[in-house]
């Protein structure tokens, strides 16, 4: 079984919605840290332009990260630009650091 990241760079106010809908779904685990950027939607009133989101990164496998990909979607469509952006990649290998040892499908 192959593996993948999901990541998701959403709007703050949309990560609730997202960590619900997640949870829902039966997501066991999400890192998820503040970033800042410009993308298709830049805050031309500030000096840089940079934008506070959220990121959200799930390990998965791959069967299931296009529908976490659809389902993260949902939650954060506003319409607006801004909404973010979801990236799937391949995963090469995943360690647990805990007993070091490559971490199986089954365990993300």
């Amino acid at each position: 079984m192959e593996l993948r990241k999901v990541t998701a760079i959403i709007r703050k106010d949309a990560l609730k919605p997202v960590e619900k809908i997640l949870q829902d779904m039966g997501v066991t685990g999400i890192s998820v840290t503040q970033v800042k950027g410009y993308g298709e939607y830049a805050d031309t009133y500030t000096k840089d332009w940079l934008v506070t989101h959220a990121r959200i990164e799930v390990f998965t496998s791959a069967e299931k990260a296009e529908p976490i990909a659809e389902a993260v979607m949902g939650a954060a469509h506003t319409g607006c630009e801004g909404d973010g952006i979801i990236a799937i990649l391949p995963v090469l290998k995943l360690y647990r650091i805990r007993n070091r040892a490559p971490a199986s499908p089954d365990e993300v």
